[in-house]
């Protein structure tokens, strides 16, 4: 037992100690030892106090890190197939739909949407193709979480913890500034990290198009391909619909909320091939 306190010591603390025994003449020397030992404990300095940015740094890196940059990303969700990847150092997001009679495909650029229907470009309304850039970027968006958390509009902010079944959890807010935040910039969303695995089980989100509400997701059937962390989600609302996202995780463990539907990707890709 000795050996390993000792051990725990530096060789200028031991000295310090040793010679403080010495003049120890009235005491047991293990026992003027021990008490010396947990007065340097309870003098040691406290464990850093993590910020939300390093949290989410954390977060994005045991998820892929850098390689969701370095990557080629396919997968299919609800029939439709989406592929992410960068050409000339720009993200380029991609959903292709097959009907029985035409192969679409809508290509979103930081330039906007395109759209071409068995190879042949669409000229689209304005509207039109606002709306399907939205929804193709709304999908890739979710796929790649916790990555695109430290976009250069996202803001974040620590604001508290709790345990949900036997897991202590970080609470992250997210909002996003009205400059490159998009259509959707005065969203809230809650990311719920594991303060072990710095992985995010749990995301929620409060939206205000289409009358507004929330979502609580539940991560689920984690797997990496190619190093690159994926999950599926259960996404849940609130029985009241007035209810707070401040309030998701308390109604989640209270049998407050009702389960919407299943998020879930298929047959997943991952191709490095073409980066160094």
């Amino acid at each position: 037992m000795g050996y390993h306190i000792m051990n725990l010591i530096n060789p200028l603390l031991f000295e310090r100690i040793s010679a403080l025994l010495l003049q120890t003449s009235h005491m047991n020397k293990w026992y003027s030892f021990l008490l010396i030992v947990i007065f340097i404990s309870c003098k040691a300095e406290k464990p850093k106090t993590l910020t939300a940015q390093e949290i989410v740094d954390k977060s994005i890196a045991v998820s892929g890190g850098k390689l969701f940059e370095q990557s080629t990303i396919g997968f299919d969700f609800r029939k439709l197939h989406y592929i992410s990847e960068m050409i000339d150092g720009k993200e380029v997001l991609t959903r292709i739909t097959k009907t029985d009679t035409a192969l679409i495909k809508d290509v979103r650029t930081h330039s906007g949407l395109t759209r071409h229907v068995d190879g042949s470009k669409v000229v689209l309304a304005d509207t039109t193709a606002h709306k399907y850039a939205n929804s193709v970027n709304s999908v890739h968006y979710f796929s790649k979480l916790p990555y695109g958390l430290n976009d250069a509009a996202v803001q974040k902010e620590r604001i508290g913890e709790i345990n949900i079944k036997g897991h202590d959890y970080y609470k992250i807010k997210v909002t996003f500034n009205e400059e490159g935040g998009g259509d959707d910039f005065d969203d809230t969303y809650i990311y719920w990290i594991n303060q072990k695995t710095f992985k995010p089980d749990f995301l929620g989100y409060s939206f205000h198009v289409d009358g507004g509400g929330t979502r609580f997701r539940v991560a689920y059937n984690e797997r990496y391909v190619n190093e690159i962390r994926f999950v599926d989600y259960e996404n849940w609302k609130p029985k009241n619909e007035r209810s707070s996202i401040y309030e998701a995780d308390s109604l989640y463990l209270n049998d407050g909320l009702k389960l919407l539907s299943k998020i879930e990707m298929e047959n997943i890709s991952v191709n490095r091939d073409n980066y160094n």
